[in-house]
C-alpha cells in the first residue's frame, strides 16, 4: 500500500476551508483509494457515492431529499456524470451552519462540465491528483516510473507485460466508453490515431496545421481534439516564456503527454531496450523529469515556462516565483556537460541558477558557475538542509 500522505494533507485543509473540494484527475489515478483513506480517518460522519454504481444512482434519483439530510463528509465519485448536480451543491455549500463537507471526485477538468465553474464559483477549490511521483515511492524506482508510467495498477503490475496490457485496456475504455459519458462523441479510431500522432511530437511546440493536414482535417479541429485530451488530464501545455523583444523567440506551446507509460503504449515500446532505442527516447525523459520538477517545487502552470529562441537557444524549464528565476536544463545522460545553450540561457534569463536534470542518483554536483548537476533520483530525497532546498528558499523570498 502506497501512502499518499502528501495529497492527505491537502484535501484535509482544503476540506476546512471550503464546503467544497474537487479532486480531479484522469481516470484510474487514484482519486477514489484517496478518498476512502479520507473517508476512514474522518471523525465524523461520512458518506460515499459512486455515480457509476446503479444503486448509488438509484439513491440520488431525488438528489435533493437525500443530500440535504447528510452531515459530516460527503463524498460523490466521479461528479462529471451528474452536472446536474452542481446547482443544488450551491445551495447546500450556502447553509449558515455547513453542515457538510462535499468532496467531488471527477476525471473531466472543469472546462469539459456544463456550468461547473460558474455554480460552484467562489465555493469550491481545485485539487489535482497525478500518477505516483517518485517522492511516493520506494528507492529505486526511477526506470520502473519512467517505463510504466505513474498509474498505480501499470507501475505495480507484476510484470511489464502485463502493465503494457493494463494500459492498452485503459487507452480503449478511454476512448470507447469514457469520452462518450461525457457527451464527446467522436470516432474512438479518430482520435486514436490523433493521440498516437500527438505521442511522436511529445515534447515539441504544437503545430495544429501539420497535425491537420496529416488527419486530413481543419486547424480548428485538431485544437478541439487537444483541447479534449487535455481536459481529461491525458496531455498538458506547458507555456513559452517571452519578454526579450529583441530577439526572436519561441511562441507556441509546448504538448506533453500527461503520462510516460502511455506515451510509451501509443509508441509501441514495450520493455526498456525498446525505449532506450527509441528516437523519442530523450523526449520521454523530458516530460517525466519536468512534471517531477514542477511536483517537487509545487510550481503552479502560471509559474512554469519553457524558453526557446528561433536561432537555438533553449531552456527546458523555467520557474518564476516573486520576481526569481530557476532554470532546468533536463538530459537523458549520467555525466552532464555545459553547453553554449546554456550559458545562453543563463545570461539572456538571469537565471539565479540553472540545474542539468540527469539521469540516476548522488548529490547535486557543480558543472559551472551558477550552473549544477541534478540526477533526477535524488530529487525525490532532498531535504530543506540540502544545497538545492536552500538555494529554492532563497530564491523564492
Amino acid at each position: 500500500m502506497i501512502h499518499r500522505s502528501r495529497h492527505l494533507q491537502a484535501l484535509r485543509t482544503a476540506l476546512s476551508l471550503f464546503p467544497v473540494v474537487a479532486m480531479l484527475g484522469a481516470r484510474q489515478v487514484g482519486k477514489t483509494t484517496l478518498a476512502r483513506a479520507l473517508l476512514t480517518e474522518w471523525a465524523g460522519p461520512a458518506h460515499h457515492f459512486d455515480l457509476q454504481d446503479p444503486e448509488d444512482q438509484a439513491r440520488l434519483s431525488d438528489a435533493s431529499f437525500v443530500l440535504r439530510r447528510l452531515t459530516g463528509l460527503v463524498v460523490l465519485d466521479e461528479i462529471q456524470l451528474r452536472p446536474d448536480l452542481f446547482a443544488l451543491l450551491r445551495v447546500l455549500a450556502d447553509r449558515a451552519d455547513a453542515p457538510a463537507r462535499f468532496l467531488l471526485l471527477g476525471s473531466a477538468a472543469p472546462e469539459l462540465l456544463r456550468n461547473t465553474s460558474e455554480s460552484l464559483a467562489g465555493r469550491v477549490v481545485f485539487h489535482e491528483l497525478e500518477g505516483l511521483m517518485l517522492d511516493e515511492l520506494p528507492s529505486p524506482m526511477l526506470d520502473a516510473r519512467w517505463l510504466r508510467g505513474g498509474f498505480p495498477r501499470s507501475l505495480l503490475a507484476p510484470t511489464d507485460a502485463a502493465s503494457r496490457t493494463w494500459r492498452e485496456s485503459f487507452i480503449r475504455t478511454y476512448l470507447e466508453r469514457d469520452l462518450p459519458q461525457l457527451g464527446i462523441n467522436l470516432p474512438a479510431l479518430t482520435l486514436r490515431r490523433f493521440w498516437t500522432m500527438l505521442a511522436h511530437y511529445h515534447a515539441q511546440t504544437w503545430n495544429g496545421s501539420e497535425l491537420a493536414r496529416a488527419l486530413g482535417v481543419s486547424d480548428k479541429t485538431v485544437a478541439r481534439y487537444l483541447d479534449i485530451l487535455e481536459g481529461t488530464f491525458m496531455t498538458w501545455r506547458l507555456r513559452p516564456w517571452h519578454g526579450n523583444q529583441g530577439k526572436r523567440e519561441v511562441k507556441a506551446p509546448k504538448v506533453y503527454l500527461s503520462d510516460t507509460g502511455l506515451l510509451h503504449s501509443l509508441l509501441g515500446i514495450a520493455a526498456e531496450h525498446d525505449l532506450l532505442a527509441h528516437p523519442k527516447c530523450g523526449a520521454s525523459w523530458e516530460g517525466l523529469a519536468v512534471r517531477e520538477i514542477m511536483h517537487k517545487i509545487g510550481a503552479g502552470r502560471d509559474e512554469a515556462h519553457f524558453w526557446g529562441l528561433h536561432s537555438g537557444a533553449e531552456l527546458d524549464l523555467l520557474i518564476e516565483r516573486q520576481g526569481q528565476r530557476l532554470g532546468f536544463e533536463v538530459k537523458l545522460t549520467r555525466a552532464p556537460k555545459v553547453t553554449p545553450s546554456m550559458r545562453s540561457a543563463l545570461q539572456v534569463l538571469g537565471l539565479t541558477h540553472l540545474y542539468v536534470v540527469c539521469h540516476g542518483d548522488g548529490p547535486i554536483a557543480p558543472l559551472a558557475d551558477g550552473i549544477s548537476a541534478l540526477p533526477l533520483q535524488s530529487l525525490s530525497t532532498l531535504h530543506a538542509d540540502s544545497a538545492f532546498e536552500a538555494l529554492l528558499t532563497a530564491s523564492w523570498r
